[in-house]
This record gives structure tokens, C-alpha cells and sequence, in this order.
């Protein structure tokens, strides 16, 4: 149950400081300072979660992640049900949590949805979008399989690569979809937008559920493939 609890606090502490970061400053093209705030807030809540709950869960707070470990041999498919059941909740909860911050406080959201994805960077396009989000995904987990690996040698430094990873993956897709690669960071936001009445993230919430899977499993294949002796 333990690793259970790491996932929910987890992945609430990054749905409030990512997504919270995105609803606070926006996402600017016009001079990218909200591109860089929001992948940083991203990033750096995975190092602190990866030093905080890394050594209880492995902190995958993210189904994607969660299921590139299973396919790698790295947990059983019970406890894989248990860590994305935890997950979800915890997107659930930070995004409830959000929604009551701002709400309060009289904050306006300059995401229009509790930060959650959408496909106006790509036109629309379920298509592109699922392609962003199966590479930018494949990208990310791969990096966390790699520095996770027992032949990795990058002693206590591995939560600041696969944090820094996720820096950079937002970097590029935040202007796209938003950058989930994360199926939990997507369904919080979302389904707390459609209770406050904009149902409109829920449109391509398939989109962000199924590409980061897909982009996991291709991840899981291909490092398995290149670790082989």
C-alpha cells in the first residue's frame, strides 16, 4: 500500500505544480516564457518526487511509464492495475486540488482547462497529435528504462536526467498538445474541466491515453532489443 500512497501523493504534487504552473502564467508563444516555466515546473517536480518517493515506488507517477517498466519485467500486471488505479486518483485530486486554489483565490486560469492537453498546436489533428505524444513519449521513457537499467552508471544523478528529459520533451510539445506523455496528468485535468463545465478537453482525451501507451510499449521494445549482450 505504501507504493500505492507514493503514486497518488506523486503524481497530485506533479498535476498541481505542472499544470498549476501552465494555469498561472499560460503558455506564451509570443515570448516563451510560459513554455519554459511550465517544462520546468514539469521537470523539476519529477527530480523531487524521484528523490522523495523514488525509493518507495520507483515514482512513475505516469500509466506510461508504469506500463514501459511491466513490458520490461520490472513489476507484475497486478501491481502495474494498482499503480495506474493510484495514479489516476492522484491526477484526479491535484486537479481538485487546483480547481479549489483558484477558484478561491479569484485566479484566473490562462489555460481555459485546469492545463489540461488539446490538439490546437497540431490544427486539430488527432493524427499529428497522436504522433507528437507516441514519439515525445518513447523519447521519455526510454531515457527513465535506460538510467533505471542495474547496468546504469549514474549513481544518485538518474531522477535529474529523467527530470531534465521531461524538461525538454515539453520544451517541443507544450506548443503541439501540450506535452502529456502521461495519461494520468491528462485525465485529472480533464474530467475536472468537464465537471466545472468545459467538456471540450474530453474531446481528445483518447488521444493522450492511448499515444503515451503505445509510445511506452515502443520504448519497452526497443530498449529490450538494445540491452541485449
Amino acid at each position: 500500500m505504501k507504493k500505492y500512497l507514493s503514486e497518488f501523493i506523486g503524481t497530485l504534487v506533479l498535476v498541481v505544480l505542472g499544470c498549476g504552473t501552465a494555469m498561472l502564467v499560460g503558455c506564451d508563444a509570443a515570448s516563451g516564457s510560459g513554455y519554459l516555466l511550465t517544462a520546468l515546473a514539469f521537470g523539476l517536480t519529477i527530480v523531487a518526487m524521484a528523490y522523495s518517493i523514488g525509493n518507495i515506488s520507483g515514482c512513475h507517477i505516469n500509466p506510461a511509464v508504469s506500463l514501459g517498466v511491466l513490458l520490461s519485467g520490472g513489476m507484475r500486471v497486478g501491481e502495474f492495475i494498482g499503480y495506474v488505479i493510484s495514479q489516476c486518483l492522484g491526477a484526479l485530486a491535484g486537479a481538485g486540488l487546483l480547481a479549489a486554489i483558484f477558484s478561491l483565490g479569484g485566479v484566473e486560469d490562462k489555460t481555459g482547462g485546469f492545463g489540461s492537453n488539446g490538439l490546437a498546436g497540431v490544427g486539430g489533428s488527432a493524427a499529428a497529435g497522436v504522433l507528437v505524444e507516441i514519439v515525445l513519449t518513447c523519447i521519455f521513457v526510454l531515457a527513465i528504462l535506460g538510467v533505471t537499467s542495474k547496468k546504469a552508471k549514474h549513481g544518485s544523478f538518474g531522477g535529474l536526467v529523467i527530470g531534465l528529459t521531461l524538461v525538454v520533451v515539453h520544451i517541443l510539445g507544450i506548443g503541439l498538445t501540450g506535452t502529456s506523455v502521461n495519461p494520468a496528468r491528462s485525465f485529472g485535468p480533464a474530467v475536472v474541466a468537464a465537471i466545472a463545465g468545459n467538456a471540450e478537453p474530453l474531446k481528445a482525451l483518447w488521444v493522450f491515453i492511448v499515444a503515451p501507451l503505445v509510445g511506452a510499449a515502443i520504448a519497452a521494445c526497443i530498449y529490450k532489443g538494445l540491452e541485449k549482450d
